[in-house]
């Protein structure tokens, strides 16, 4: 079982889980009834009776929603320890190598254990957490959820008496309860200080462990090649991401920074204090060789420990990093790790193995992958946002964007020995704030730890001269014309954006500061590549082929100058935003184009979901890691396969035209705002940040997060399937059998085209034409009802057909029994929940106080989301 698939799509049902799982199932359930006696029994009561019966309505259907909510979730809970209990049980039986996609499986499978070591220092692997609006649940819930997962764990133990495990189940029994009292709707909006404490939590509390537990699974893996560790580090863009978020400002950004380092330092403090509780080692029962003796003297007498713990060096040594680290001493990570290193030297040298071990090279191997930060901080940015800085310091004669003469003036200003710096008194707050985070960018990296900031990256790059305009931005705040202190990231994001990559990049890297700026001495440019948009902008295959084509084309682009890139994949968590199986969505990307780094973003509830528990997370980031080494030695070449690529071609710009027909059909716009609560989940105070980016009331405006959300809430889910029924209709008509021939061919050889065909099956499985009729009753207009409700429909039909043709099968999704067994599982409470919206959702628009959104109502999108297993 892929412990990604578990974890990103929704979690197996009890009808899919193991005779023991289901034990376990079955005690969870029992504690949530339980606790449902004791504070509600007629919810319970109403629950396990008709399940076609209605919810109540109004205010009594908000017991009845928690109650359910927190039901999904423990299943959820059970699904992660079976996974987990599952990867366990195939070690026990068969050995490391028996577990799928992992460092010892990967060895076995190729052999080539040494060139794994080699790749594995030579790449990085980096997930970006994000604080994208997807994650309804709060840190306290995630925290209660831990524990439940942790008694879980406990139970598997069975050397407990029955009244240990008594006393185990009664403190799962009372976490089920506090979920019950404590409730699972925010009342306030998070503030961005909130999300960077929500984010570093699954550091503190997990996945500093879990980073050890990988790194000791890599090492146990290529034992032949003990140095080698894998290059994983870990980004974020909260606290970082302004796009389209007024509340993210300059001293949030420096918090945040601050906030990084002090989680990391707090952890090697309590670790260096064990270590140095711990290795008591006495030099006249084990002699220390001469070198180790004295290097180990010059940390202690340096720092002045010497006088310490008479003949234990290795205490004395410990002390003084301890004693220079919380004194913030340490110039540069780099001689934190050397002197972490040499201690490692000197127990090896006596034969202290297994001390070093425990002690010692933990705090290493975190001190390479967290330096003085946890997590690399991103930027991001809006080009509309530094286009219009640019206006603004440039006053009432500047140039109109886009013409001849606002190029000249850029790459002037740019390339010119000085530039004036603007008069701080006569710009826009906006200009101001940006030109202070520039320099404060400026100021990080010239810090202890240069990685403690990342990139600026551009949302919206539609030209070289957009990223150009950053670079003289970064000048304006007073950086330096031949060695640029920021490193820019393009985001393409639109299909046209997306085409026009390549391009960009060749314009753009032809400029000498640019160069320098976004390749430096590795000679490697980052492109980050956005999922979510370019879905919005042309439907799930379109997007899909165009991000792949994008890669290949920027490959080869890059080439030609002696360059390569570095693909920062910004996936969200449902289909429609890129999310796949980990295996298969790395498996699928082009020959080539995983070269010495690869970055994946890890949003809102995919973070809760991976990194919720220290087993999950080390399992998920193994297969991360394991999956980009394997496809850089199975696909280190471009590989083009013509006859497959017209196809794909072919069938995205099928597929194009019949998703615009329906964006741009009359009345669109006003059906999917009626039929759906697109403007209600506005108040699910979820994320610091607006739905919309500027505050327009246009589809161009909306995030795809909500564009997603709305569709995934009344069970249209056309974000994961529009447009391909035609697209292969079409091109049958013109192809005929041997079209139909080459589409199943592709099907059984092309990850790529298997991997959107399977995809795309199990989210029309999951599309309900009779729910979403019902949230169609909810538009004003007959004729727009009947009429857009009427595509849908016939599209839907088109693509079940289509691919059913292609996959050979005689039904939708029964290639996929667990994933219909956990869905149907859940269908007939999904039923009761979305009768329940619609009529709240009526209710709600009939009243005339501007839309006042009820409990109920926010509780029903909860409900539904956790239930599908994503929000957006």
């Amino acid at each position: 079982m892929d412990p990604a698939r578990v974890l990103v799509e929704p979690p197996d049902a009890p009808g899919s889980l193991a005779p023991e799982d289901m034990s376990f199932h079955g005690q969870v359930l029992a504690l949530w009834r339980r606790v449902l006696q004791r504070r509600a029994p007629q919810v319970l009561e109403r629950l396990e009776g008709d399940a076609t019966a209605p919810l109540p309505a109004g205010r009594e259907a908000i017991p009845f929603l928690q109650a359910l909510n927190i039901r999904f979730q423990l299943e959820r809970i059970v699904a992660e320890n079976a996974a987990i209990r599952h990867r366990r049980a195939t070690e026990t039986e068969g050995g490391p190598a028996a577990v799928a996609q992992s460092f010892a499986a990967l060895v076995a499978t190729t052999g080539e254990g040494r060139r794994i070591a080699d790749l594995a220092q030579r790449t990085i692997v980096a997930p970006a957490l994000t604080a994208h609006p997807t994650e309804t649940k709060r840190v306290t819930v995630l925290e209660i959820h831990r524990r439940i997962y942790r008694g879980l764990v406990m139970l598997e133990i069975e050397r407990w008496t029955r009244r240990e495990r008594a006393r185990i189940e009664a403190e799962i029994e009372s976490d089920i309860d506090l979920l019950w009292m404590t409730g699972e709707l925010r009342l306030d909006r998070p503030t961005p200080d909130d999300e960077i404490a929500w984010g570093l939590h699954f550091f503190r509390d997990i996945l500093f462990d879990a980073t050890c537990q990988v790194f000791e699974g890599f090492t146990d893996a290529l034992a032949d090649s003990p140095d080698a560790t894998p290059g994983l580090r870990f980004h974020s863009w909260i606290g970082g991401d302004r796009d389209g978020n007024p509340g993210v400002t300059v001293e949030v950004t420096r918090r945040a920074l601050e906030a990084g380092r002090a989680t990391v330092t707090d952890r090697y403090d309590a670790m260096l204090t064990e270590a140095v509780e711990r290795l008591s080692i006495n030099e006249r029962i084990v002699p220390l060789p001469t070198a180790e003796a004295r290097a180990l003297a010059a940390l202690a007498e340096a720092e002045g420990t010497a006088g310490r713990n008479p003949n234990e060096r290795f205490r004395q040594a410990v002390s003084a990093i301890h004693r220079k680290l919380r004194a913030d001493r340490y110039t540069h990570v780099a001689d934190f790790i050397g002197d972490l290193r040499q201690v490692e030297r000197a127990l090896l040298s006596i034969g202290a193995e297994a001390e070093c071990g425990r002690y010692i090279r933990p705090i290493r191997w975190l001190a390479e992958v967290f330096g003085f930060r946890t997590v690399t901080l991103d930027i991001r940015q809006n080009s509309t946002v530094t286009t219009a800085a640019l206006r603004d310091i440039w006053g009432p004669d500047a140039p109109a964007y886009g013409d001849a003469a606002w190029s000249c003036r850029l790459r002037a200003e740019l390339s010119a020995e000085t530039v004036e710096a603007p008069d701080p008194a006569r710009l826009a707050a906006g200009t101001g704030e940006l030109l202070s985070l520039l320099a404060l960018m400026r100021e990080a990296r010239e810090g202890g730890d240069p990685g403690a900031v990342g990139p600026f990256i551009l949302s919206m790059t539609r030209s070289a001269e957009d990223l150009l305009g950053v670079l003289l931005l970064a000048r304006y705040a007073g950086g330096d014309r031949e060695t640029p202190e920021i490193s820019v990231v393009p985001l393409f994001e639109t299909i046209a954006d997306l085409r026009a990559a390549p391009e960009i990049l060749r314009e753009v890297l032809a400029v000498p500061q640019a160069r320098r700026a976004m390749a430096g001495r590795t000679r490697s440019v980052e492109i980050m590549l956005g999922y979510s948009d370019s879905n919005k902008d042309g439907g799930f295959f379109c997007s899909s082929w165009e991000v792949h084509r994008a890669q290949s084309r920027i490959v080869a682009e890059l080439d030609r100058i002696g360059l390569s890139p570095a693909f920062f994949h910004g996936r969200g968590g449902s289909v429609s935003r890129g999310g796949a199986p980990t295996q298969r969505a790395i498996a699928a990307q082009p020959p080539g184009t995983i070269g010495g780094r690869i970055r994946i973003t890890e949003q809102g509830e995919v973070v809760s979901a991976r990194y919720a528990n220290r087993g999950t997370a080390a399992a998920h980031l193994e297969l991360l890691i394991s999956s980009a080494l394997e496809h850089r030695l199975r696909k280190p070449n471009r590989l083009v396969v013509p006859e497959h690529d017209d196809a794909l071609e072919a069938l995205a710009g099928l597929s194009q035209i019949a998703y615009a027909r329906l964006l741009h059909a009359p009345g669109f716009l006003d059906y999917f705002q009626e039929a759906s609560p697109v403007e209600e989940l506005a108040s699910l105070k979820i994320g610091s940040r607006p739905a919309r980016r500027f505050g327009a009331a246009s589809l161009d405006d909306l995030r795809a997060i909500p564009w997603v959300f709305a569709w995934s809430q009344n069970r249209h889910l056309t974000t994961g399937w529009y447009g391909i029924g035609s697209a292969v209709e079409e091109f049958l008509v013109v192809r005929g059998a041997p079209g139909l021939a080459l589409l199943r061919e592709m099907f059984g050889s092309s990850e790529l085209f298997r991997l959107i065909v399977d995809e795309c099956e199990k989210t029309l499985y999951q599309t309900d034409l009779a729910v979403a009729r019902d949230y169609a009753s909810l538009v004003v207009a007959p004729e727009t009802r009947a009429r857009i409700f009427g595509l849908i429909a016939r599209e839907y039909d088109r693509t079940v057909d289509a691919v059913l043709r292609i996959a050979r099968a005689d039904g939708i999704a029964r290639r996929f029994p667990e994933f219909r067994a956990r869905f149907e599982s859940r269908r007939a409470d999904l039923d009761r929940i979305h009768r329940l919206q619609i009529a709240l959702l009526r209710e709600t628009r009939a009243e005339t106080d501007g839309r006042r959104v009820s409990i109920p109502l926010q509780q029903s999108m909860n409900c539904i989301s956790t239930a599908l297993g994503w929000t957006g």
